[in-house]
């Protein structure tokens, strides 16, 4: 249950932490189209969750990768690996306190607190929004740990609040786990492929290994097309176990990010290093609408 949801007239630190969660929910609203229709299919207290735990992940992409740089380019001081790292440190205190003065920061500890999931999965998160500013490019080992930091531990905060709605066996949460990090992992990855070309030109980065803009290939592609799409099948046997109040919403999820990589399957390398893939909006809604009737990823 979200703060909202324990007084219907909430004053103090409920009202405090109502407004911390409308802020994070305003995050979301101003960044993220595809992520807000799909959040729409979550129930309204797992959405809220998921709202605060995304706004967080938002704000620290913000420092490695896009307000920080433009601001020091407008003559700004901001240095974006101390203020990553004052992120991280309030994060943490807020864990710990229950409080803290940064409405984002707030809301997400809220929900952190409430759903358990701390330190574990936290630090890794923070370490791979480091790596943004020190790594130009990866071996194996080192992309496995950025994918696991930057997006396998966000599917983990995620299931965390889905689970609020029932009881898991210790098998069902394995599987649940094992579904939530592939598909963290593959909607990085093909978000990845589809920025292959800015991600090199504008930021000098190589995410994966052995594969850079300038010498991609058509196998290349494929192999990396195959590596999400497995991905994305460890996801789909995992969704059914999930609740109602959480399984459209991740399947919508699933499907559009599915489709992504369809097309991207169907662009040649050569186009793909130069075209930004996208899901046209009328089949965006057409996808909202099969997750909202009940249809599953297979």
């Amino acid at each position: 249950m979200t703060n909202q949801d324990t007084t219907k007239n909430p004053t103090g630190l409920a009202l405090y932490t109502l407004a911390a969660e409308r802020a994070s929910s305003e995050v979301i609203a101003s960044y993220s189209t595809s992520f807000g229709l799909a959040a729409k299919l979550l129930g309204p207290n797992i959405r809220q969750h998921v709202e605060n735990i995304y706004a967080l992940v938002r704000v620290a992409d913000e420092i490695v990768d896009g307000a920080a740089a433009e601001a020091v380019a407008a003559g700004g001081t901001v240095d974006p690996a101390s203020a990553l790292t004052e992120l991280e440190v309030e994060t943490h205190r807020a864990l710990e306190a229950g409080f803290s003065t940064n409405l984002v920061v707030h809301a997400f500890s809220y929900t952190a607190r409430l759903t358990g999931f701390g330190e574990e999965i936290i630090r890794p998160f923070f370490h791979s929004m480091r790596l943004d500013l020190t790594e130009q490019e990866y071996d194996q080992a080192g992309f496995d740990e950025y994918v696991y930091g930057s997006a396998e531990v966000v599917g983990l905060m995620c299931l965390r609040a889905f689970m609020l709605e029932r009881r898991y066996s210790e098998t069902e949460t394995e599987k649940l786990v094992l579904g939530a990090r592939a598909l963290g992992s593959a909607f990085q990855k093909v978000n990845f492929l589809r920025d292959l070309a800015a991600d090199f030109k504008a930021l000098g980065r190589s995410y994966f290994p052995g594969v850079a803009a300038a010498s991609f290939t058509e196998q290349d592609k494929i192999r990396l097309v195959a590596d999400i799409q497995a991905d994305l099948a460890v996801s789909a046997a995992s969704l059914p176990l999930l609740p109602r109040s959480s399984s459209r919403a991740v399947s919508a999820a699933h499907l559009l990010f599915e489709e992504l990589n369809h097309r991207i399957a169907k662009t040649p390398a050569v186009e793909l290093i130069e075209t930004r893939i996208r899901v046209p909006n009328p089949v965006k809604f057409w996808i909202l609408l099969k997750a909202l009737i009940g249809v599953l990823p297979k």
